[in-house]
């Protein structure tokens, strides 16, 4: 299955409401900080969201709960690998993603057989405080060449005009949070980002 090249995040379905209309086919709920009930709703109502609309939903983190409502693909951090069942998600035929940031998580994550490798941030990025600085262009193409046909997800300080150079770097899929939540006008941010990389 080939995944979309454009990778947007967001922490609400109430977004995947605004989003999958206007043709958004891969998006990732990375929904922190709430109740087990909230979160569990949160995350069927994506996944309703994403199957009516024809669209892959991501889910960050809850690899548990994505087994038990029926969804498709997850996305784990390093520190998830530690406590991650991943043998219990390829029983349940759930796909999933990886983050890296330096050469040591990279071996570590090719070593899992993942469905996608994310590099990041890439720019520097407001969304979260890391201990990563900015890895820059030339080390998406270093990633690019590491894992061949495995696509490649650019993440971090990403906008609508440094797209095309994370393409042509060699990323496969570029990810973006509040280049779009921030936005005065997030349908017309979606449908530019929609724009420069279909």
């Amino acid at each position: 299955m080939t995944l979309d090249r454009f990778y947007p995040i967001f922490d609400h379905p109430d977004w995947l409401e605004r989003a999958l209309p206007l043709g958004v086919k891969l998006v990732q709920l990375r929904a922190k900080g709430c109740a087990p009930d909230e979160l569990k709703q949160r995350i069927e109502r994506s996944r309703d969201l994403c199957r009516k609309a024809g669209a892959v939903l991501v889910v960050n983190d809850h690899w548990e709960l994505a087994i038990e409502l029926g969804c498709d693909w997850v996305h784990l951090g390093q520190e998830d690998l530690d406590c991650a069942d991943l043998d219990a998600l390829r029983a349940a035929d759930i796909r999933f993603g990886l983050s890296t940031h330096d050469e040591d998580e990279l071996d570590r994550a090719l070593a899992c057989d993942p469905g996608y490798i994310a590099l990041g941030p890439v720019w520097p990025t407001i969304l979260k405080k890391m201990k990563w600085h900015e890895q820059g262009l030339d080390r998406v193409t270093e990633w690019k060449r590491r894992i061949g046909d495995l696509p490649l997800v650019a993440i971090g300080g990403l906008s609508v005009e440094r797209a095309p150079s994370a393409f042509a770097a060699g990323a496969d899929i570029v990810s973006v949070v509040t280049d779009i939540t921030l936005n005065a006008d997030p349908e017309a941010r979606i449908r530019d980002w929609i724009e420069v990389t279909r």
